[in-house]
């Protein structure tokens, strides 16, 4: 297995990425092998300086970047040798099994629908979020900002790659799917919600357990959340706040410590040909290092060969 890494992404790149790319060769086994797109000159440099076999890795020489400011499908198609770019590039030959970056996210989504392209069958590929339950499982809430409107047919859809993802990846057995709602009754929410619910309520194709509210997020009432990318993007954020908060007033407890981002690396986009995960900008080494194994898990359980499966 080959799992591709750009070390030009993030905020603190390449110096996270390289630390990342250090800490993940020392949990994977041999059969694994990283490859990073980058500089591979600096990469083998600072390898050797922190007494890092350097050939233990592969490399993709790249001499552009793009950066975060950049607009995504511009960026995309004007740098051609960019480790983005070339990433997907050895993606779509099927030269790496998955590919990961904390670079810009829109770029990483241009590059999934327009280089790897969608699952047939599949409306809108997602992103996801881990949510930590009180009893020590977590959930997996979808969209969290991919696709901001959503259409019932296309939250019909996330209750599979959801459901999917759960079952193959995390091993979560006949994982129950849940509608955000502001009410438990199937007449609750706004139109969209109310038509989902009718499209969701007798699935064969994953364990509908209804609407829940905002108060069951970290409980055990689902294991997989189905919502827009708005409403996704605005709970994974206040999770996020509510943590740092937590670490600011400098106090720690065991179930507040399993907010931190840095436990789960990224995320995978679902629904595509492939398996992509993006990571959160700011990511440090050890946060690289979880997205790495994460990469790792996903191409192990072939998830983009069941999806194509399923939609089949």
């Amino acid at each position: 297995m080959k799992i591709g890494f750009d070390i030009s992404g993030g905020d603190f790149a390449p110096v996270n990425c390289l630390d990342g790319a250090i800490l993940a060769a020392n949990e994977l086994p041999a059969s694994v092998k990283l490859v990073l797109f980058g500089d591979a000159v600096q990469a083998k440099t600072y390898f050797s300086e922190k007494g890092v076999n350097p050939e233990q890795f592969e490399y993709v020489h790249t001499t552009e970047t793009i950066d975060m400011g950049e607009h995504p499908t511009k960026a995309f198609s004007q740098k051609p040798n960019s480790s983005i770019f070339l990433g997907f590039k050895h993606l779509k030959e099927k030269q790496i099994d998955a590919f990961a970056s904390a670079g810009n996210t829109g770029a990483m989504l241009v590059g999934s629908m327009f280089t790897v392209k969608a699952v047939p069958g599949v409306i809108r590929p997602c992103i996801t979020g881990i949510l930590p339950k009180e009893n020590g499982g977590f959930g997996v809430i979808l969209d969290v900002g991919t696709n901001a409107d959503c259409k019932p047919d296309v939250l019909y859809q996330f209750g599979i790659l959801g459901s999917l993802f759960a079952k193959e990846v995390y091993k979560i057995q006949n994982p129950k799917v849940g509608l955000l709602n502001i009410g438990e009754e199937a007449e609750k929410g706004n139109l969209v919600s109310q038509a989902a619910y009718n499209l969701m309520k007798d699935s064969k194709d994953f364990n509908f357990i209804g609407n829940i509210e905002g108060r069951d997020l970290f409980g055990d009432a689902a294991d997989v959340i189905v919502c827009e990318g708005f409403v996704g993007n605005v709970v994974l954020k206040s999770a996020e706040a509510f943590y740092k908060l937590i670490k600011t007033r400098k106090r720690s407890d065991d179930y507040f410590d399993r907010f931190n981002y840095e436990l789960y690396g990224g995320t995978p986009v679902l629904g595509i040909n492939s398996n992509v995960l993006i990571g959160h900008g700011i990511s440090s080494a050890i946060a690289f290092k979880n997205m790495l194994l994460l990469a790792r898990d996903i191409s192990e359980a072939k998830l983009d060969e069941k999806i194509k499966t399923v939609f089949q």
